[in-house]
């Protein structure tokens, strides 16, 4: 199995300092939520999208918006709503009574962070507006197809499917998305760290300061490229995704996307701890984030409360774990592949 040449020392340990920069950045604004904040981070690193469902007013627009800031990208904010229309979000032809000709104004998803806010209040045509940005970096208006700045990335928030007004995403929507996650409530010590910084600072608006720019963000990914995955890992990875197909109560297990999703995050989550290869617990660290919305339950197991999640624990209870490797032979071993 041929490998790519490790990283340089000196490359691998700059590109995970600024990824930890980044975090100690966002952290100062979005308060108690590093474990979240760094699946963010992977997500972004491993060149996708993220979605953040959970309830209003824990935080999801104020990570985005602190990401955008310490990433030093340009930032957009669409908020969905039941009349929003695709070309409100990719822009249109406008007719200029000046020069007598059509002039493109581009939409918000020509930028390098978008905050797809609430995606989840909007109709399914809009919501499939996002597809072809999300997955091919391009959009297509009037016939002509423009290739969005790079890097590009889409956080999206979305209210849990049961408040009114939502509209659930459909599965090919959501299989766009690296991953999936929730912020949850604040401990009542972090709580009131909230409340405090906001006395403190005596305004609403919070600032990050910049850590990377596009460039250096582009150069960051590319060392993630670099993470070697052992291949008694990858196939862990692979059985663990196969296994979402097999189980009991699954209709629809997860794509081979989903293990790429797997893996390219579990390379993006190593080097933002330290290292250069990729181990089990990078896996199961991102099995819930990666896999849970992939997975279809039957749905005559509603009554039951089964759901994508209780699948992705029972295969992970199932799959037996690849045996430990010597860290040192796998952060060398691409070298002799």
């Amino acid at each position: 199995m041929n490998q790519p040449t490790p990283m340089p020392p000196a490359e691998a340990t700059a590109a995970t300092a600024a990824a930890k920069a980044v975090l100690d950045a966002v952290e100062g604004a979005v308060i108690g939520k590093r474990e979240s904040l760094e699946l963010v981070l992977t997500g972004i690193l491993a060149g996708g999208h993220v979605l953040l469902e959970d309830l209003p007013g824990l935080g999801k627009t104020l990570a985005a918006r602190s990401f955008a800031q310490a990433l030093g990208l340009p930032f957009k904010r669409a908020q969905f709503t039941p009349d929003l229309l695709p070309a409100d979000l990719t822009g249109a032809e406008v007719f200029d009574q000046r020069t007598g000709e059509f002039v493109f104004r581009p939409g918000p998803v020509f930028t390098g962070l978008l905050l797809a806010d609430e995606i989840n209040r909007t109709p399914p045509k809009t919501q499939s507006a996002l597809l072809e940005a999300m997955q091919e970096r391009q959009v297509s208006v009037e016939g002509t197809t423009r290739p969005l700045p790079q890097p590009f990335h889409v956080l999206a928030t979305a209210n849990p499917v049961e408040h009114e007004g939502t509209y659930p995403l459909p599965e090919a929507q959501l299989d766009r998305f690296l991953l999936r996650l929730s912020f949850g409530y604040p401990t009542a010590a972090q709580e009131w760290e909230v409340v405090s910084r906001r006395i403190d600072r005596r305004r609403e608006e919070q600032a990050v300061p910049e850590v990377l720019d596009a460039q250096g963000l582009l150069a960051v990914q590319s060392a993630v490229e670099d993470v070697h995955v052992e291949e008694s890992v990858g196939h862990y990875a692979v059985e663990l995704v196969a296994a979402t197909r097999r189980h009991q109560h699954a209709l629809v297990g997860a794509s081979p996307r989903g293990t790429l999703a797997l893996i390219t995050c579990a390379r993006a989550l190593a080097l933002i701890r330290g290292r250069t290869y990729v181990v089990p617990e990078d896996i199961k660290a991102l099995a819930h984030p990666a896999l849970d919305h992939r997975v279809t339950v039957k749905p005559e197991l509603w009554l039951q409360n089964a759901t994508g999640a209780g699948v992705v624990e029972s295969v992970l209870d199932q799959v037996p774990v690849p045996a430990a490797v010597d860290a040192a032979a796998m952060a060398t071993s691409g070298a002799s592949a």
